[in-house]
């Protein structure tokens, strides 16, 4: 074993798996928590897998957080020193369609996490929140400090619900609590529900992308290494306070269309464009103050969409095998 173990959940998803091979990579046991279910392709997962698997100090759980027991097994064989719990049901408007899985997975599996995290007297819990949970807010940029009470999707109030559990646990208990507000991440390996894959997908088989509010709609767009450099600062940054709150994003508002520019350029073909309107749930714009974040953890985005998107165009290119078989 290493010099410390580090808990990951939803370490096959994006960004768990991207936190994990950097946190292999500097020497930790990692525990990777997941699952592994069918929300999108378990192609793509199971390829993430295989990568953390390649390090011997990578241990494999394949389990629900919501299974409580299973749980306590892994923190009883293991003396576990951190938690990163980025295990969710994600999606806007799969929650929707699906609501009964966001209060399974986001309310009763976190609510286990913080349990585990009491019960087994781990000092520090990082766990991702959202930035929808800033919901129809018009003042931007979104800063910590503004009101969150009134979400628009359910996923925005699990994620909300989630801060609010979080700052219960931290107060009666006396363990930190950090609550991430990621925004709109992207970038190699990243989701194929979300816009980018879609888009760069479609585009690749000559198929419409659709494209809603009639393309006016503006967001944060974060290269996957900014987020994890503010995730892995979370965890092991001096300092903190007791419960914390952070926004993770680009400190860069884009438009849609110049997000679809740069994917057309790097794939070398134009978009077909079925233009929508908005769809429920979804908001026009999204932008990160993340002033508190570069004062408390040094955080420091510097990936523009102009380099980060080419980066993800070229992951795509390069994997036939993951992106033909979803």
């Amino acid at each position: 074993m290493s010099k410390e173990i580090i808990l990951v959940t939803g370490s096959a998803g994006f960004i768990g798996f991207n936190l994990s091979l950097r946190l292999l990579k500097e020497g930790y046991t990692v525990i990777g928590v997941d699952i592994v279910n069918d929300y999108y392709s378990v192609v793509v997962k199971e390829g993430r897998l295989k990568l953390l698997k390649e390090y011997d100090t990578f241990i494999e759980k394949r389990i629900d957080i919501c299974d409580m027991p299973a749980l306590e097994k892994v923190f009883s064989e293991y003396k576990i020193s951190r938690i990163c719990n980025l295990a969710a049901q994600a999606g806007v408007r799969y929650s929707i369609e699906q609501p009964q899985v966001y209060e399974r997975c986001n309310l009763a599996g976190f609510l286990n996490i913080l349990e585990v995290t009491r019960n087994f007297n781990i000092p520090r819990l990082v766990y991702a929140s959202s930035s929808s949970v800033y919901g129809g807010n018009t003042k931007v940029p979104f800063s910590e400090s503004d009101s969150v009470d009134n979400p628009i999707s359910l996923y925005a109030a699990t994620k909300k619900a989630n801060e609010l559990m979080a700052n219960c646990y931290s107060h009666l208990y006396g363990f930190q609590t950090v609550g991430l507000r990621f925004f709109t991440v992207y970038g190699p390996w990243g989701r194929p529900d979300m816009a980018m894959w879609l888009f760069a997908d479609a585009i690749n088989k000559d198929n419409p992308i659709q494209v809603f509010n009639n393309g006016e709609m503006k967001r944060d767009f974060t290269f996957i290494d900014d987020i994890v450099n503010g995730i892995h600062a979370s965890l092991f940054a001096d300092g903190l306070d007791q419960c914390e709150i952070f926004n993770l994003g680009n400190h860069r508002s884009e438009q849609l269309m110049d997000m679809i520019g740069l994917i057309e350029d790097a794939m070398g073909k134009k978009a077909k464009k079925e233009m929508l309107p908005m769809q429920p749930g979804d908001v026009p714009e999204s932008f990160a103050d993340v002033d508190k974040a570069k004062a408390k953890l040094n955080y420091s985005p510097s990936t523009p969409i102009s380099e980060g998107i080419p980066k993800f165009i070229e992951w795509f290119k390069a994997h036939p095998e993951i992106v033909e078989n979803i």
